[in-house]
């Protein structure tokens, strides 16, 4: 396992964190905000970002975990943080200070390899060894002819990229040649998907793997599939969580997560944990409460139940 992993894992070999953006514009307020402004759905409301990723940090969140969405596509309705990913991880890390920044992911085929290295060495350094670079191929199709990359490639431009990463580019730079920041080590790569690869090419090759949502007896078999190629890396996925005021509330399921008081959350947290799932980003875009009062909730009375021996 990847030493960085001890950080986000703790000694428990579990925590949880938050998915950007920090905003409930899929909620019934959040929706009246978003017409009211004239925003497409899918476009958060970004006015509080800095003050709730400073929150989540003092919050004792572990990860707070960036997407990639070069271009908002109204097909899919998602812009995800808007922000382009490491220009917004490098302005988290002078912001923050302890929580780990996260990709999930960056879709490589789209970036120049080179530029891809040298921004993550650079969010790296800036953030004092806190990235986890997440990648993926992409599953946006419009996307690839407005780059100039071939669909059809995607397979091989991502196992190129994942080796460059890997090795830093020292066995490909003209003698002499540096790429700067140097970094003492790598960070961790985990994908999300397969990224056009075979599992046994996954399992060889990256540090750690980003499931989709589902529920705990979901993830049970979808661990016992990655413990097959990937053997102790980790095993990461995500919730979409509409906090209830109620602590009591049981749990309602919804598309990727579900409605619940935070009594429930810590029941779901907790078998989520037994299916072998070793990181949560909690996704807070459903929240009928503002995100904030969510935050604090589960910082005071959620986060300590998993985090408190880390």
């Amino acid at each position: 396992m990847h030493p960085r992993f001890q950080r986000l894992l703790g000694r428990n070999n579990f925590s949880v964190g938050l998915e950007l953006p920090l905003d409930n514009d899929w909620s019934s307020d959040g929706q009246r905000l978003r017409q009211a402004e004239g925003r497409p759905f899918g476009v958060p409301d970004l006015k509080q970002h800095a003050t709730l990723a400073r929150l989540a940090d003092q919050a004792g969140f572990r990860a707070l975990w960036v997407r990639d969405v070069p271009v908002y596509d109204p097909n899919f309705g998602d812009a995800a943080q808007v922000f382009e990913t490491f220009s917004y991880l490098g302005y988290l890390a002078g912001i923050t200070q302890n929580i780990m920044l996260a990709t999930a992911a960056v879709v490589l085929p789209l970036r120049q390899p080179w530029l891809t290295l040298k921004a993550a060495n650079s969010i790296d350094e800036l953030s004092d060894g806190r990235l986890l670079l997440g990648v993926a191929s992409g599953d946006r199709p419009m996307e690839y002819p407005l780059f100039g990359v071939d669909y059809a490639q995607r397979a091989e431009l991502f196992r190129d990229a994942v080796e460059l990463l890997h090795s830093q580019g020292q066995d490909r730079l003209p003698e002499g040649a540096h790429l700067l920041p140097q970094r003492p080590e790598a960070a961790p790569l985990l994908v999300a998907g397969l990224g056009q690869q075979s599992p046994a090419w996954i399992g060889a090759h990256m540090d750690g793997w980003l499931a989709y949502p589902g529920t705990p007896d979901e993830h049970r078999r979808r661990v016992a599939l990655w413990r097959e190629v990937g053997g102790d890396k980790p095993y990461i996925s995500f919730v979409h969580l509409d906090l209830a005021a109620d602590p009591h509330a049981p749990m309602q399921r919804l598309r990727f997560g579900g409605r619940c008081g935070r009594l429930a959350l810590i029941e779901e947290l907790q078998a989520l944990r037994e299916a072998g799932v070793q990181h949560v980003g909690l996704h807070l875009r459903r929240s009928e409460r503002p995100v904030a009062e969510a935050i604090e909730e589960i910082a005071e009375f959620v986060l300590p139940r998993f985090h408190h021996a880390n």
